[in-house]
């Protein structure tokens, strides 16, 4: 082996995935590396460029990675030296959606496809690895059409819109499948799989390791036409040498590996190799059955519900999809995505349930989920957040119209308590007569909120400007931030009243960088994740959104992503607290699923050193967002 190829391989030895290979397997690839040299601000491909036939590793320098959204380039990701991009052209088959520029001098090494799936298919960790990379850097808001194309043309697949989860989801098989000798007659072992109800049997040496496959499609072809007598050895019609997975495999994986080789079964064995014994068989039938837990076909489901107690089970499984989702180690941003998705069909079919007792509204309305729905951040079964805005009408109509829509508030907000959603301890939904209330009268709320902060903050509450509509009309969703965004136009008392409610909670870390936690009451000795750590970043992230007039983006991680575009010169501080937010939510997500509460409350004592590093670090950003809203607000009055 040349010495360019072994130092390659040294180097890849280092970083995941290639990790998992041994150094000869990596000798292998690395004799077919090509390295590639880019001058700063070269780009190596972009949005719409036919795919390339490898993907690529950075050897050294930095490569960004954008999209286009909105007519906005956003960046996605910052690639240092081991890290892997460009994987489209291993999963999809259209262009690519995004443009990867390097960002310094950089060294990138191109991997050939073609040489790295083998070691993939009999890899289940290196594959994981992939989609976990692929999911990171393909967090495009319009590059919804690549999940689903991992199917074949014979299976059917569901609602595209949620459909990352399929990448990740684990895989329900027959582990007792048929299985016969080489020697058995055509005859009897078609008998037995009619008797059996099964489209298919192994043919096993005598040690139970597989050396063939017989299937409905091998009987039709080779012997109801004809070719071969049903008085034959069933060694004369099996194909092989028969595709062996792992037992654990899952979804995708068993779509790559039966699309690479174009075969409808797949045998689960010990070790996965055609060398050990058989643990199951795997049907594209399968994949369909698998699909039942994907979000598109729980959405639907959701929509065909007739009562409250029926989506409970359904807002169950969604929980099952969280924990799998992390126990998968699935970028948390994607997760958030599905959540939302799921929740907003379960609040939505909540309010159509309580239109069909009640009868039709007397008047057009949108209801807006407000807080953590709001922004799409709800993983944990949390309290229920909403405002209820229906269209102006006449004078001596309102009183009626009002009481109708209290109405139909309470029986939705009683719904989604029966689902599993707790009403707001802070009276903050549309069942609140305060919270329910005409167009013109939300008007006046938000120009008096914003316009004398100091008076009328009693009851202001900055989830007030983190909303999205569950059900209604959308113009008057877009009536409340015209409004909104006119008042925060030039409004300095406003942003020094927000700026001073950012920095309200206490510091994280003590002046020697340790923990600060509760000293009293039934959380002592936790640190609360919520309070210290994610609220100043969910509560920055909307002041400087609203202060940069950036519309329609209501996720903390997606503001911040947008905020490094309107404020380039900060750009580095924006993607940080991105990061951040998401390192600190998973935290926040694993207590919560652990202990079935919100997650509030981190014991520290449970986590390990990496963890309690990982934590402390992602509260390093926090320092300098607050001298950054120090510096750009002013803050005096409110002080």
């Amino acid at each position: 082996m040349n010495t360019v190829a072994e130092h390659i391989a040294d180097f890849l030895k280092k970083y995941p995935p290639f990790d998992n290979l041994t150094f000869e397997e990596l000798s292998e690839i690395a004799t077919n590396i090509r390295v590639v040299n880019l001058e700063k601000y070269k780009i190596l491909f972009q949005i719409d460029d036919k795919l390339h036939d490898c993907f690529y590793v950075v050897a050294s320098g930095v490569i960004h990675l954008s999209v286009i959204a909105d007519a906005e380039e956003t960046l996605l990701n910052k690639c240092h030296e081991g890290d892997i991009f460009g994987l489209r052209p291993f999963f999809a088959k259209n262009n690519y959606m995004m443009t990867a520029k390097a960002r310094e001098e950089s060294i990138i090494y191109a991997i050939p496809i073609a040489t790295f799936r083998p070691f993939v298919a009999n890899n289940p960790n290196v594959l994981d690895f992939l989609l976990e990379s692929f999911a990171t850097n393909t967090n495009n808001p319009n590059d919804k059409n690549i999940r689903g194309k991992l199917l074949s043309d014979n299976v059917v697949y569901s609602d595209q819109q949620s459909s990352d989860m399929q990448y990740f989801q684990s895989l329900t098989y027959n582990r007792i499948p048929l299985t016969t000798t080489a020697d058995a007659i055509v005859m009897d072992v078609a008998k037995t799989m009619a008797e059996n109800l099964s489209n298919s049997i192994i043919i096993c040496n005598n040690n139970n390791i597989p050396i063939g496959i017989v299937t409905h499609t091998d009987m039709s072809t080779k012997i109801a036409t004809g070719r071969y007598p049903i008085t034959t050895t069933i060694d004369k019609i099996m194909s092989n040498p028969v595709v062996t997975v792992v037992e654990n495999i899952s979804l995708a994986e068993a779509q790559l590996v039966m699309l690479k080789n174009n075969v409808t079964h797949l045998i689960a064995t010990i070790d996965g190799t055609n060398q050990s014994e058989v643990k199951g068989i795997i049907s594209e039938h399968d994949l369909i059955v698998s699909q039942a837990n994907n979000p598109g076909v729980l959405i639907k489901q959701i929509k065909r519900t007739q009562s409250a107690e029926d989506l409970k089970q359904l807002r169950n499984r969604l929980t099952d999809i969280i924990q799998n989702s992390i126990h998968k180690n699935i970028p948390l941003f994607h997760v958030y995505n599905i959540a939302s998705e799921i929740n907003l069909a379960l609040i939505k079919r909540s309010i159509e349930l309580a239109i069909l007792d009640l009868g039709s509204p007397p008047a057009r309305f949108s209801w807006l989920c407000i807080g953590s729905q709001g922004r799409k951040e709800q993983l944990l079964l949390t309290d229920q957040d909403s405002i209820l805005v229906f269209e102006d009408v006449v004078p001596d109509k309102y009183r009626e119209v009002k009481d109708y829509f209290l109405k139909l508030a309470k029986r939705s907000t009683a719904n989604l308590e029966k689902i599993g959603y707790s009403l707001c301890p802070n009276g903050h939904m549309g069942s609140n007569t305060l919270w329910c209330k005409s167009l013109i009268d939300w008007t006046n709320q938000y120009n008096s909120w914003m316009n004398t902060p100091g008076k009328n903050s009693n009851d202001l509450s900055s989830i007030f400007f983190d909303y999205e509509m569950a059900f209604g009309e959308s113009k008057i969703e877009e009536a409340i931030e015209t409004v909104i965004y006119k008042n925060a136009k030039n409004n300095t008392l406003f942003f020094d009243f927000l700026g001073n409610d950012a920095l309200r909670n206490n510091a994280p870390l003590s002046f020697f960088k340790k923990f600060i936690v509760e000293e009293e009451g039934p959380n002592k000795d936790k640190f609360d994740i919520k309070s210290r750590a994610l609220l100043p970043l969910i509560d920055s992230a909307r002041l400087f959104a609203l202060s940069y007039g950036i519309k329609g983006v209501n996720n903390t991680y997606s503001r911040f992503k947008q905020l490094a575009i309107a404020d380039p010169r900060n750009a580095e501080i924006y993607i940080n607290c991105a990061e951040a937010f998401l390192t600190l939510s998973k935290f926040r997500t694993i207590e919560g699923l652990k202990n079935e509460d919100n997650g509030q409350y981190i014991n520290l004592n449970e986590l390990n050193k990496i963890d309690k590093e990982r934590l402390k670090n992602a509260l390093t950003p926090m320092r300098e967002l607050e001298e950054l809203i120090k510096d750009k607000f002013q803050l005096t009055q409110f002080s």
